[in-house]
C-alpha cells in the first residue's frame, strides 16, 4: 500500500468515527462497529461479558456500541499499573480500566479523531465525579504512531480497533515499543477465518464498520511475533457475531447476502481475543510468568520489572 493509499484510509476511518461521536448516538444502523443506541449499546456490552454493575459507572454516552469483545476480561489488570487504549473513543474502556488500576495507576486513551477526544475528555469530567478518580488521560494520535514513550505503559488494550489501521505491522511494532520488559497486551478485535468474497469490499461502510480492514487469524499472529512478541496466544469468540446476527445489523446482512450459498457469517468472521507480551529482561523471551503467579514484579523468577 502507498502512502496516498494509507492516508486515504485513515481519513475515511477518522470522518466514519467523527461522524459517530458528533450524533451523540449512532450511525443508525442497529448495532455493530458504527454505533448503537445507548440501550443496544448496553445490552450488547452484557452479551461481551462486561459487569453490568461496573457499566453503571460510567458517564452517559461513554459506550457508543463499539465493542466487538470486551479486553477487560482477560487483561488482568492490577492496582498500580499504566494502561493504554488504542482507539479509545468516548473512553468506555478507559474508564473501566482506571477504577482497575486505581488512583496509584493510570488510563491513557489515544484516539486520532478530534470530535471523540472531545468527547472522552468531556466524559472524564463526569467520571472523576462519579467515582472520585482522577488518572485517566486522553491523548491525539494515530495507533500507528503513538503519543507515548519507549518502556512506559505496562499493558495495551484495544477494543475493535487493530483491524482499521491500513499499517498493522507497525501498531504492533509500536505496542511493543512503549511497552515496559514484560508488558503485555490484551486485545479485542475482529479476524478473518478465510479470506471474504471480493464484493464485501465494495461496501462502502464496511471499513468502518470493522470488517474490510479485518486480516486473517494467522496473519495476526505473524504481526505479533515479527514485534517481538512472545506467548501469542488468539482466542476466537463466537459471542460477538452470534450478536450482531440476534440484532439483525444491516451491515452484516448485507455481507451474509454476498458469501456463498450455505455458509454464514461466523465461516468468515470471528472476533478474536489476543494476549502476548514482550520479552522480559534477562530471559531471552522465555518467561513463564504463569509458574509465578503472585509473586511481586522483582520476584524469584529472575524476569526483572514488568514481568512477574
Amino acid at each position: 500500500m502507498d502512502s496516498i493509499e494509507h492516508d486515504e484510509m485513515l481519513e475515511k476511518v477518522r470522518e466514519g468515527y467523527g461522524a459517530i461521536a458528533e450524533s451523540d448516538a449512532s450511525c443508525g444502523c442497529g448495532v455493530s462497529c458504527c454505533g448503537s443506541s445507548p440501550e443496544v449499546a448496553r445490552e450488547l456490552a452484557v452479551k461481551l461479558g462486561y459487569d453490568p454493575k461496573i457499566l453503571e459507572t460510567l458517564p452517559e454516552g461513554t459506550n457508543l456500541g463499539l465493542s466487538c469483545g470486551n479486553p477487560q476480561a482477560i487483561a488482568a489488570l492490577k492496582p498500580g499499573e499504566v494502561v493504554m487504549d488504542l482507539g479509545s473513543g468516548a473512553g468506555f474502556d478507559v474508564f473501566l480500566a482506571a477504577q482497575a488500576v486505581g488512583n496509584e495507576g493510570f488510563a491513557i486513551g489515544v484516539d486520532m479523531t478530534p470530535q471523540m477526544l472531545g468527547k472522552a475528555r468531556k466524559n472524564a469530567r463526569a467520571f472523576e465525579e462519579r467515582t472520585g478518580l482522577d488518572n485517566v488521560e486522553f491523548r491525539l494520535g494515530e495507533i500507528e504512531n503513538l503519543p507515548a514513550a519507549d518502556q512506559s505503559v505496562d499493558v495495551v488494550i484495544s477494543n475493535c480497533v487493530l483491524n482499521l489501521s491500513p499499517n498493522k505491522e507497525q501498531v504492533w511494532e509500536e505496542i511493543a515499543r512503549v511497552l515496559v520488559p514484560g508488558g503485555r497486551v490484551a486485545i479485542s478485535d475482529i479476524a478473518l477465518r478465510q479470506p471474504l468474497p471480493e464484493g464485501v469490499f465494495a461496501l462502502a461502510e464496511s471499513l468502518v464498520g470493522c470488517v474490510a480492514g479485518a486480516v486473517l487469524v494467522d496473519e495476526i499472529h505473524a504481526a505479533a511475533e515479527d514485534a517481538g512478541f512472545v506467548d501469542i496466544a488468539i482466542a476466537l469468540k463466537p459471542e460477538y457475531i452470534a450478536a450482531m446476527e440476534n440484532f439483525q445489523d444491516p451491515l452484516y446482512r448485507e455481507i451474509l447476502e454476498l458469501l456463498p450459498a450455505g455458509t454464514k457469517l461466523s465461516d468468515y468472521i470471528v472476533s478474536a481475543s489476543i494476549t502476548a507480551h514482550v520479552p522480559c529482561d534477562g530471559c531471552d523471551g522465555d518467561c513463564d510468568c504463569a509458574d509465578h503467579e503472585g509473586e511481586a514484579k522483582e520476584g524469584s523468577c529472575g524476569c526483572g520489572t514488568g514481568c512477574c
